[in-house]
């Protein structure tokens, strides 16, 4: 795994076996702009928005201010944005986000694909990558995914990796401007270390350590 140079402007990559998870900048923008507007209708419905309020701006300028925001969060440790590389190409985005320290040990993780390459085990992929980077990395000690239920493209993800259900959190998150419900996936470090093996040799086709 390649965790990037110290450098504050220095990338950080993740790498999988097929795909590359990395830190955005400006410059990646045209590919990440052209995905946002081909598959608008796939994504848009699944996003956080409060009622009546607009979609999330997509100029240049304001991806430039989010790369700037993430890079940030990722100095002080309080986040990490990716995105999601698969030949090269920009596909997507996962984020491990709202990490939490102290007694806590915890962070979420949320992605989305682009359209044309879902289905193609590129998500899961990425997931084993990032947790693999939070509990042998970070040192965090659970990682959550959290759903809305009818999303059946996103749990096929959580499905794929077999993750453990914890349950459902009632009007969890205001979603495209709707309380919705969130189905919620968890794993911890103790978990982690039991199915690290597995996890590993399947989606990132290697036998052995970091």
């Amino acid at each position: 795994m390649r965790t990037g140079r110290s450098s504050q402007t220095a990338p950080l990559e993740l790498v999988g076996r097929r795909v590359i998870l990395r830190t955005l900048r400006e410059s990646d923008y045209e590919p990440w702009h052209e995905v946002r507007v081909r598959c608008r209708e796939w994504l848009v419905p699944w996003e956080p928005r409060p009622a009546g309020a607009p979609a999330a701006a997509e100029d240049r300028a304001s991806f430039a201010a989010r790369c700037a925001l993430r890079e940030r969060e990722r100095q002080i440790g309080s986040g990490y944005g990716f995105g999601i590389f698969f030949g090269g190409r920009f596909v997507g985005e996962l984020t491990l986000s709202s990490i939490q320290r102290g007694p806590f040990q915890s962070a979420s993780i949320g992605y989305w694909v682009d359209q044309a390459f879902a289905g193609q085990g590129l998500v899961p992929e990425a997931v084993v990558v990032t947790l693999r980077f939070a509990f042998e990395i970070l040192g965090l000690h659970r990682v959550e995914i959290s759903i809305i239920p009818r999303n059946a493209a996103s749990r096929r993800v959580t499905e794929k990796l077999d993750l453990r259900l914890e349950g459902v959190s009632e009007r969890f998150l205001e979603i495209d401007g709707e309380w919705e419900d969130h189905v919620r996936y968890a794993m911890t470090a103790e978990e982690w270390q039991l199915r690290r093996a597995e996890l590993v040799a399947t989606w990132l086709g290697e036998a052995g350590g970091l």
